[in-house]
């Protein structure tokens, strides 16, 4: 019979991206010449497992060129090959290459194999100086090219189908070991009556002779060592040709011994599947479409659900009952205790969306070591609060930002070691990366011990770029700031590791595109620290809703300023119709929400409306609306995904009473309402502030 193997590809590429994970960082923790024997078989372990998966599955690619890695692997941990750093280079650009390979396989398209192909010849030349060494004593080679007969029994378990494995793979994969013979057996086989397409009935019993040794049967048999009862034996010794006669050999079997087991993959083929995989389209192979739980969570979500299912019978039976005063009470009751549950719920489902920061940090000791020997520079990564959780979506969008900022560090903040020595440090730097929780919000740090921001050479660099006026006097605070501008930068040579003008802009807007902030101190000759602050999740938001019309919009809390009437004494138009009111020596434009989004039957007059003081991309604004109403938690609903994209909402959420509420996109109302001119970053009001003082 005949499985679809296709169903277990996505669980195949997740564990493959995990092995490599792992890859890397044991191999960012090894030492040359001091190398734990542990880690370098958890290494081995993963390059072999990586390698049987993708053989069962048909990814010849991937099979072929980490079999390579995985002798080079395997000569290190039997101490026939010393570690040194050139082998932990190579086999680091082996991650990333194999990386690469599984990603377009599982975007279903035909990986490009140049770097590939370089990477094999490389390890293939270090294989074949080793292999070249020909032992004294020439009948050592004649025992390596005997022929050896073994009895290999193989009775899988009935459920052995159900795990996605397939014999006739395993037994093709034998064959090419050398010549077989094979008799089934079929006693076990029931009446059709009780017979299940899905259960192995069949067991057998193979005679292979083969020049190769025992462990190369054992491999093909290591993935379904825990679904099948496997002995392997040797037929009576070393046989020196073909024609000796087996079945004489056989009576004087030795002892079968079990075979050795260790969790690895496969290493059957499927060659039929890659012609599949080929017409089949996938979805996107940069994030991950599934998450890991925790059975704490699962069970925890199992009680409130419940806890729910009691709480709606018991409204049943009231709802069943005749209509008095205690029914009304235990209505009441029942009605509040459904509360109660339904929040407990909704903390609990979004717990499971709640990952570790880890699995964001753990891409940075390679990143670190890579740019650091690039740069001549030593420096030690420390990894603080790594336990501390965020959503799962947040994190796939803060790496790209941390990553620039980290970069920015290792380039721009952290001195060579001659640098370091003579201002009396330590030559080795230090970066370290921190995370916690602050409130509703989770708090990331980098930081390092580097020369820190010169702010008189980005005050003239900024002078130089009309970003500020050589009169302007501004803080060391205000002045670091700057470098969050458009096309700012300081670096006197353009480098691949930054310098081009482009990135810390882009760093705050994609921060800020997750309702978050990021800020920067710095001391001269002490270091830098860069702060972002994210909401722990972007599915929920603390909102205020406010009235413009006969409407309901919501402005995210973190973009409130402050709320206040207006004093229309302070009030001055700037052009034609633009009012701007002056607070505490700062000019705010005021944005009529009703014109912007065209609604009829909005309070007009400025002294008797509301302004809310909002802040986007370091810009306030003034949102002129009826009425405040209650602040509340609201569950976003994507617009772009349900309908369309609308500019100046960000997304739209259902209220208790089932009207459907926008949620305000600050930015995207600057943009509405004409205050940027195309390419600028300033307000039209800020370029006019002389003309209202």
């Amino acid at each position: 019979m005949s499985i679809d193997l296709s169903q277990f590809f996505e669980v195949f590429f997740e564990e493959s991206f995990e092995g490599l994970d792992a890859m890397e960082s044991e191999l960012l923790n090894l030492e040359p010449g001091t190398e734990d024997k542990e880690t370098i078989n958890t290494i081995f372990r993963a390059a072999h497992s990586i390698k049987g998966g993708s053989g069962t599955f048909g990814f010849t690619s991937v099979s072929d060129f980490t079999h390579v890695l995985e002798t080079l692997l395997d000569q290190i941990r039997d101490g026939q090959r010393e570690l040194t750093t050139e082998y932990v280079n190579l086999l680091l650009k082996s991650v990333d290459c194999l990386r690469t390979l599984l990603r377009a396989l599982q975007a279903e398209e035909t990986p490009d194999l140049e770097e590939a192909n370089a990477l094999r010849g490389k390890f293939e030349a270090i294989l074949g100086m080793e292999s070249a060494s020909i032992p004294e004593d020439s009948s050592e080679v004649t025992a390596d090219l005997a022929l050896n007969t073994y009895q290999i029994d193989f009775k899988p378990k009935p459920h052995l189908f159900k795990t996605g494995n397939e014999p006739l793979f395993m037994i093709s994969e034998l064959g090419e070991l050398g010549d077989i013979e094979t008799k089934a057996f079929y006693d076990a086989v029931p009446d059709i009556q009780q017979l299940h397409p899905d259960e192995c009935f069949l067991s057998w019993r193979f005679f292979l002779t083969t020049d190769k040794e025992q462990r190369a049967i054992e491999e093909i048999f290591e993935w379904v060592e825990d679904d099948a009862e496997i002995t392997i034996g040797m037929c009576g010794g070393i046989f020196e040709g073909a024609g000796s006669d087996i079945s004489e050999k056989r009576e004087q079997q030795s002892e079968q011994k079990p075979v050795v087991q260790t969790p690895t993959a496969p290493a059957a083929t499927n060659k039929e599947l890659v012609k599949k995989a080929e017409s089949k389209k996938s979805a996107d192979s940069t994030t991950s479409n599934s998450i890991r739980v925790g059975i704490d969570k699962v069970d925890s979500l199992i009680n409130m659900v419940g806890e729910l299912v009691i709480t709606q019978a018991m409204l049943s039976q009231i709802g069943e009952q005749e209509i008095t005063e205690s029914t009304i009470t235990a209505l009441q009751e029942g009605l509040a205790q459904l509360a109660h549950n339904t929040r407990d719920l909704q903390e609990n489902v979004m717990r499971i969306r709640m990952l570790p920061i880890s699995f964001v940090f753990s891409r940075f000791p390679r990143l670190v070591r890579d740019i650091s020997q690039k740069l001549n520079k030593q420096v030690e990564l420390k990894l603080l609060g790594e336990q501390t959780e965020l959503d799962k979506t947040v994190m796939e969008k803060i790496s790209d930002p941390m990553v620039h900022l980290v970069r920015n560090s290792l380039d721009h903040g952290l001195e060579i070691p001659e640098q370091r020595i003579a201002a009396g440090k330590d030559p080795v730097g230090t970066v370290t990366l921190n995370a916690f929780h602050q409130g509703g919000n989770i708090v990331i740090e980098i930081m390092d011990d580097g020369q820190g921001l010169n702010t008189e050479k980005i005050r003239q660099k900024a002078i130089d770029n009309g970003l500020i006026q050589a009169h302007e006097e501004l803080s060391s605070d205000e002045v670091n700031e700057l470098i969050f501008m458009p096309g700012f930068s300081t670096a006197d040579e353009v480098s691949d590791i930054s310098g081009r003008g482009v990135g810390m802009d882009v760093v705050r807007r994609n921060i800020q595109a997750l309702n978050g902030s990021v800020e920067v101190s710095s001391a001269r000759g002490l270091g830098s620290t860069f702060t972002i602050r994210l909401p722990l999740t972007l599915a929920i938001l603390d909102g205020q809703l406010v009235q413009v019309a006969q409407h309901t919009y919501i402005i995210p809390l973190i973009s409130i300023v402050e709320s206040l009437q207006i004093d229309i004494s302070k009030v001055s138009r700037v052009g034609k119709d633009l009012d701007v009111l002056r607070l505490r020596d700062e000019y705010i434009p005021i944005l009529r929400l009703y014109d912007i989004f065209n609604h009829q039957g909005a309070i007009e007059e400025l002294d008797k409306t509301l302004l809310v003081v909002v802040e986007s991309d370091n810009h306030k604004v003034g949102l002129l609306v009826d009425d405040l109403l209650a602040q509340q938690q609201v569950v976003i609903k994507s617009l772009e995904a349900n309908y369309q994209k609308v500019d100046g909402i960000s997304g739209a959420t259902i209220l208790g009473d089932g009207r459907v509420s926008l949620i305000v996109d600050i930015s995207g109302l600057i943009k509405l309402s004409g205050l940027k001119r195309p390419g600028s970053q300033e307000l039209l009001v800020e370029q006019h502030s002389n003309e209202v003082a």
